[in-house]
């Protein structure tokens, strides 16, 4: 008896260039060996011949499982796969009855002699097993006889895969692995990592259908795609645990001698197992991913995260039988983030500072002198960015600005602070940043909560437009600004020149409307209004206000498009 383990391929059992061994044929009359009653496997399970089963074990909880094999010399193969937890398994064989065996005559024995007789021997181990690997008993010439497959789980519950074939030379309905099964790192990047392969020769030479699936994750390596199922599920687990004492049925029974329910005259062929119970809806982890991508043996892994160890497993999947084998995995660290150079904040002083989209930047805040109090003016001109200060590594202040804010912190001697600003995933963002001891020395403008700015359609006329904008208590100075732009002007080209950093300075004195100072003491009469004279009839303009703070820096409202009357 020649015994292979796996993963040597089934194709060693016969030379390629040889004529295929004669099968033995079954005669399911002469095996239907008395066992006309199901209850005699109640606790246990029949295997099919050429179906991969899964199956629930509890822990603690033996399980067994029953085949035959019904001529001496036949091939034999067993692959026990393990799905989340490490298995301990046992593969024996014992005589049949003689009833059983064909050779008998008179009248069969009873049935609860011939239980008796089979349980009561233990038979001859084959085979066993302990881990969590893939692991196969393959026999080029197996004695016929009852074969039991013995299984246990002592860590937890757990599901695992079984799979028999009497005809492994011919079936192979695994994947087989080229003679280098490694997964090559062959591109690394601070995101990215390019994997490659070598394709199985399933694909290849056998020209059958494969598929590559690739699993990424930061825990471990994983040995099976059964294992990464079970991971990927809600509970841990790709399906209920069955009820005790219930198993996967009914199969469509062209198995190892034993009778089949219904088509028992069909060929076998790849049989695919039923589930029982409530299927559950897979749903993903965050730090568990599965990719299939075809036939391709190369593919880039993207959005990863800088200086982070990653796994990569390779599975190749048989889209005919749905059975799959594991290349050897491999795992890498994706590359640091290039060192950012820090900014360094003056005291007072308006830093501009450019992020592009979704980037990060640095700026450090050292204030030479003691200080009760630091402020930090943040203006935004675009869209929105995520600002940390932490003062001597201690998260003070965590939070999203849009325009213009400004954090005043409790200070302490010989402090360094460092703010961490975060871009808009939108795309790239601009800021003013200003950082100051001085809680008297502000350079950015005070701002009211809304910077619309409000036009009234029944005083516009053919020449003039009215509108309006809030102030604050604060003393300002104002200017508008009016442009001509076509009657096709968009919200979605105005939104594109929103930047509110920029300033009057770069605008054309001929846009230039007027300037004036105002503020109120009753917040709720901050409101002003202004009438815009010497326009065309029928065109449109776009105002813009600015609000120029003590410190010669301004800030824009929001837009606003008008139109004049056509006819007066």
């Amino acid at each position: 008896m020649l015994l292979l383990r796996c993963p040597l391929l089934l194709l060693l059992l016969l030379p390629l260039n040889s004529t295929p061994q004669k099968l033995p044929t079954r005669d399911e009359e002469l095996f239907q060996m008395q066992i006309q009653d199901k209850a005699f496997f109640h606790d246990s399970s029949v295997i099919p011949d050429g179906a991969e089963i899964s199956s629930y074990l509890f822990r603690d909880t033996p399980k067994r499982y029953f085949f035959v094999v019904e001529e001496d010399n036949t091939p034999l193969a067993v692959t026990v796969t393990p799905c989340d937890a490490p298995l301990e398994w046992k593969l024996s064989v014992q005589d049949l009855p003689e009833e059983a065996s064909g050779e008998g005559s008179g009248d069969p024995e009873p049935l609860e002699q011939q239980k008796q007789q089979i349980t009561n021997e233990e038979g001859t181990e084959l085979f066993s097993y302990k881990g969590n690997d893939v692991e196969c008993f393959v026999s080029s010439s197996s004695p016929s006889g009852l074969y039991q497959l013995d299984l246990l789980s002592t860590e937890k519950d757990t599901h695992f895969k079984v799979y028999a074939t009497t005809t492994p030379e011919s079936d192979q309905p695994y994947p087989e692995l080229p003679y280098d099964p490694r997964i090559d790192v062959t591109s690394l990047g601070r995101t990215t990592v390019t994997l490659a392969w070598k394709p199985s020769p399933t694909a290849s030479l056998l020209r059958q259908p494969i598929q590559y699936c690739i699993v990424i994750n930061k825990e471990h390596n994983f040995k099976s795609l059964c294992a990464v199922e079970a991971k990927l599920s809600s509970d841990d687990a790709f399906m209920m645990a069955p009820k005790p004492g219930l198993d996967f049925s009914p199969f469509d029974f062209a198995h190892f001698g034993f009778p089949a329910d219904n088509n028992s005259g069909k060929e076998r062929g790849f049989l695919k197992s039923s589930k029982l119970g409530r299927q559950t809806s897979p749903k993903l982890r965050v730090d568990l991913h599965r990719v299939c991508i075809g036939n391709k043996n190369i593919f880039t892994v993207s959005d990863l995260k800088p200086d982070t160890q990653y796994y990569f497993d390779m599975f190749a999947v048989n889209t005919n039988t749905n059975m799959s084998t594991a290349y050897v995995g491999t795992f890498a660290r994706t590359k640091e983030e290039a060192k950012q150079k820090t900014i360094e904040l003056k005291d007072g002083k308006v830093t501009d500072v450019f992020i592009k989209r979704k980037g990060t930047k640095f700026l450090r805040f050292a204030p030479v002198s003691s200080h009760q109090k630091v402020t930090f003016s943040i203006h935004s001109c675009l869209d929105a960015v995520q600002i940390q200060v932490r003062r001597d590594g201690k998260l003070l202040l965590s939070q999203n600005v849009e325009g213009v804010r400004q954090f005043q912190l409790r200070g302490k001697a010989k402090a360094k602070y460092l703010i961490r600003l975060k871009g808009s995933k939108k795309g790239a963002s601009m800021l003013k940043v200003l950082a100051t001891t001085r809680p008297n020395k502000q350079s950015f403008p005070s701002l009211p909560e809304d910077t619309r700015i409000k036009a009234f359609d029944k005083l516009r006329t053919c020449s003039s437009v009215t509108v309006a904008w809030l102030g604050t208590q604060e003393r300002n100075k104002f200017c508008i600004y009016k442009r001509e732009v076509d009657d096709n002007y968009n919200e979605e080209q105005k939104k594109r020149e929103q930047n509110q950093c920029l300033g009057p300075d770069t605008r054309k004195k001929s846009e230039k409307v007027l300037c004036k100072y105002f503020h109120s003491q009753n917040i709720q009469k901050a409101v002003t209004t202004e009438t815009i004279r010497g326009l065309q009839p029928g065109k449109s303009y776009l105002l813009d206000v600015y609000v120029i703070g003590h410190g010669g820096h301004s800030v824009k409202y929001q837009s606003k498009l008008v139109k004049t009357r056509k006819f007066c």
